[in-house]
């Protein structure tokens, strides 16, 4: 493994981390989706970096690159459906 691709993957890990401490210390349910959209898009990314990183443009790449997609628009699609659920239960008092 490369050095650009373990500090991507140290990095990852640490946006993980400040995720988590995020999503403990934010209130409201709405600011915690805040948090999760985080996370799923900056470690994500920075895991698909890793990859691009350690092997290049290659199949396996433009794989990675695929998945992290589909899960940066899944994962907006679930915010949307989750925060409209809060909302439409009154959410605010959770």
């Amino acid at each position: 493994m490369s050095l650009a691709a373990a500090c991507l993957l140290a990095f990852a890990v640490l946006m993980g981390w400040i995720a988590t401490l995020a999503f403990l210390r934010l209130r409201t349910p709405f600011e915690r989706l805040h948090a999760i959209t985080f996370f799923n898009i900056v470690t994500g990314g920075a895991a698909t970096a890793a990859v691009i990183a350690s092997d290049g443009f290659t199949q396996r790449t433009f794989k990675c690159l695929l998945i992290w997609l589909v899960m940066v628009g899944g994962g907006a699609l679930l915010s949307h459906a989750t925060a409209r659920a809060l909302h439409l239960r009154g959410g605010e008092r959770l």
